[in-house]
């Protein structure tokens, strides 16, 4: 009996060492074959950028071009235009002008070959506003347009007038050299942005759909070139965006027929009933996934990383379980694999003795591409379960549907990428997905392959300067950043 015992957990263990000797001989083998991505071509020599480059950026931060929901200001969008005539003559005189709407700016570049499709670079003239309690924390002031230490400081000097002057200052240059471009060349410049974009770049994109004008590809702001963006990756990631992210607020609300004195309360009252219903929802998150722009991701960084996080990457269908719950604990990783949720608003109560009857809350969702507005709506509901908590779309918030997702293997991404690669070779360049709203949301009436990269170079502190105190740009980042649009250029329409 021992040894018929001691024969069958010796069959036992030998199975067990041979499925981990062919596991490990499968994931070393997923990681042989796990190779780079990267393209590989040489950078270009740096052309030479003009001092007065920085002096024009500096002059358009001082346009305090702030957009606020309802009202624009616009004297300042108004000066804004004069700048741009006057400080960019030949884009002003050999480009043509497009009147669409009052403050946004969109302009036509005709390329030699009108059968081409054309391609169309975005930015957005506004800002956010400065908080009046901020002010005295910035090192300079907002719309000082200061030009210290080596930076340009200001609103917009990130968000997002660096894109629009340095896309004028990259064909200003080609202009003056006498370059035509093969295929047409459109920039649309929108001026309310932050506030939804409903003004300037949906106005914009409709005019452009009736004339029945389609791009070969759009780039837009969104995604850009950071310093330690994952732990294992050692050099700067440049990011281009495929996708962004929904947005839907929800409204729940909780009608009681009956309040009452607080010294006799019923079991569940409209609060604790709405407080039950919002601690369900951020106890039951949505499903992470790894798929789209985000597994495009993870494919072209992992074989960039260090050793263990490259086996890792590698063998995503064994490692997927670690990999999504280590994602899942930090708040900008667990973005980019599932729907957020997050309540911002809450109300009930008038009185510390008096029971409401009623009380309300909205729930912001950022929704991930391949589910819907819907599909969460009737998710909140089976999560919450419960009649009395009716939930609704918020009435006065806007509502986005996720973008479709688009292609590495076209011509678009291909010459982002080259572009990126030329400029910035230290760089690892790979697709990804934007949590954030962009203007491009607007354009997908007008192209199928819709880009968000922003050929800024930052580290993880700069990033808390976007909307925030004491945001900048370097001068060297600002000339870098205008020789990119100028090679993406080049390399787009040559």
């Amino acid at each position: 009996m021992k040894r018929s015992r001691f024969r069958y957990l010796r069959k036992i263990l030998a199975f067990t060492a041979m499925v981990i000797i062919l596991l490990g001989l499968l994931i070393t083998i997923q990681t042989i074959r796990f190779s780079s991505r990267q393209i590989r071509i040489d950078p270009v020599a740096p052309v030479a950028i003009a001092a007065e480059a920085t002096d024009r950026l500096s002059e358009a931060i001082q346009l305090s071009t702030v957009s606020y929901p309802g009202r624009i200001d616009t004297l300042a969008f108004r000066q804004l235009d004069t700048l741009i005539r006057n400080r960019f003559p030949l884009v002003d005189s050999l480009l043509e002008r497009i009147s669409v709407t009052d403050f946004s700016q969109v302009f036509r570049w005709p390329g030699r070959q009108a059968d081409m499709q054309p391609i169309l670079l975005l930015a957005h003239l506004d800002v956010v506003p400065v908080e009046d309690e901020a002010m005295s924390k910035w090192t300079y002031p907002p719309y000082s347009g200061e030009i210290a230490d080596g930076y340009i400081w200001g609103r917009g000097s990130l968000d997002d007038k660096i894109s629009a002057f340095a896309i004028l200052e990259a064909i200003e240059h080609l202009l003056q050299e006498g370059y035509q471009p093969n295929r047409t060349i459109y920039l649309a410049f929108g001026h309310d942005e932050e506030v939804s974009g409903k003004a300037g770049a949906q106005t914009i994109a409709r005019y452009f759909q009736e004339q029945g004008i389609r791009f070969e590809f759009v780039l837009d702001e969104g995604q850009l070139i950071l310093e330690n963006a994952l732990a294992g990756l050692q050099p700067p990631l440049a990011m281009i965006g495929l996708a962004e992210k929904g947005y839907l607020t929800l409204d729940l609300q909780v009608d009681l027929p009956e309040g009452g004195h607080s010294s006799m309360p019923p079991p569940e009252t409209a609060i604790g009933i709405l407080a039950r219903g919002i601690d369900l929802l951020q106890q039951s998150p949505s499903p992470a996934r790894l798929d789209g722009a985000t597994r495009g991701l993870f494919e072209y960084i992992g074989p960039e990383m260090d050793p263990m996080y490259k086996v890792i990457f590698a063998n995503l269908w064994l490692t997927k379980p670690l990999l999504i719950k280590q994602l899942s604990g930090g708040n900008a990783s667990n973005a980019m694999i599932r729907t957020t949720t997050a309540p911002t608003i809450i109300q009930g109560g008038v009185k510390a003795n008096v029971l409401p009857t009623q009380a309300g809350a909205k729930i912001n969702f950022r929704i991930l591409p391949g589910e819907t507005t819907a599909s969460v709506t009737e998710y909140v509901r089976e999560v919450i379960d419960d009649e009395r908590v009716q939930v609704s779309p918020s009435a006065d918030d806007s509502h986005q549907e996720p973008s479709p997702v688009s292609g590495t293997d076209t011509f678009g991404f291909r010459v982002i990428e080259k572009s990126i690669r030329q400029i910035f070779p230290e760089a690892v360049v790979a697709p990804a997905l934007v949590i954030a709203a962009t203007d491009s949301r607007h354009y997908q009436i007008v192209s199928d392959q819709i880009y968000r990269f922003q050929p800024l170079y930052l580290t993880q502190a700069d990033l808390k300067r976007l909307h925030g105190i004491d945001e900048r740009i370097s001068v060297g980042n600002y000339e870098q950043a205008i020789r990119f649009y100028r090679q993406l250029i080049s390399n787009a329409t040559r």
